[in-house]
């Protein structure tokens, strides 16, 4: 599959001007948990990002939920597979709006971490049920857990575990170097247990 054919499958992949590589988005409108945290005073996805300024413009919107429909696609890991090695970046995030929707998603986006060995990837979620996944996990692949409250310990039980702190404690340079990674690449360090971020 050529990259002009995968990206008329996939729908495109994400620039978030933060980061240091590609991302790839779906609705936020769209997250199970999520959209039940985000009616929760004091989560983690009380006014979520995802919701507002550029993600709610009608075109961006369209193309998340094209994304979004084209992961049923037989050829979806091959797409996505074939436009990640295309951009050549060592650095992918999953979901930067949106989480996993069902166990044959993640699955999904296991081969295609495992088809794309070179690229380090970053899988933030809320879905408490893909811990019974980890054994499936590939080795390049940083499944991180986001803790679904403000100020709420990180679990002991999973390896790799996001917080959202509102006072001291925050680990995440990006406020401290113009809202960017810079050189920090703590997000997809499966050594590093917890990342702490501000409340925004």
């Amino acid at each position: 599959m050529n990259t002009k054919e995968a990206l008329k499958l996939v729908g495109g992949l994400s620039k978030p001007s933060k980061m240091p590589g590609w991302a790839y988005g779906i609705p936020a409108a769209e997250c199970k948990t999520g959209g039940k945290l985000k009616l929760v005073p004091g989560s983690t996805c009380e006014g979520c990002y995802a919701d507002k300024g550029c993600y709610v413009f009608p075109v961006v919107q369209a193309a998340q939920y094209r994304r979004l429909e084209s992961i049923k696609h037989k050829d979806w890991v091959r797409a996505m597979v074939a436009l990640i090695n295309s951009k050549k970046s060592k650095w992918f995030r999953w979901h930067d709006s949106g989480d996993v929707q069902d166990a044959a998603h993640l699955e999904k986006i296991f081969t295609v971490a495992r088809l794309t060995p070179e690229t380090r990837h970053w899988l933030p979620t809320r879905e408490a049920w893909t811990k019974d996944h980890l054994q499936n996990k590939p080795d390049n692949l940083v499944l991180r857990f986001s803790m679904p409250m403000v100020d709420q310990e990180a679990a002991a039980s999973w390896p790799n575990t996001s917080t959202v702190v509102s006072g001291s404690g925050r680990t995440c340079p990006a406020p401290d170097q113009d809202n960017e990674c810079k050189d920090c690449r703590a997000c997809w360090d499966p050594s590093v247990r917890n990342v702490a971020y501000g409340k925004h």
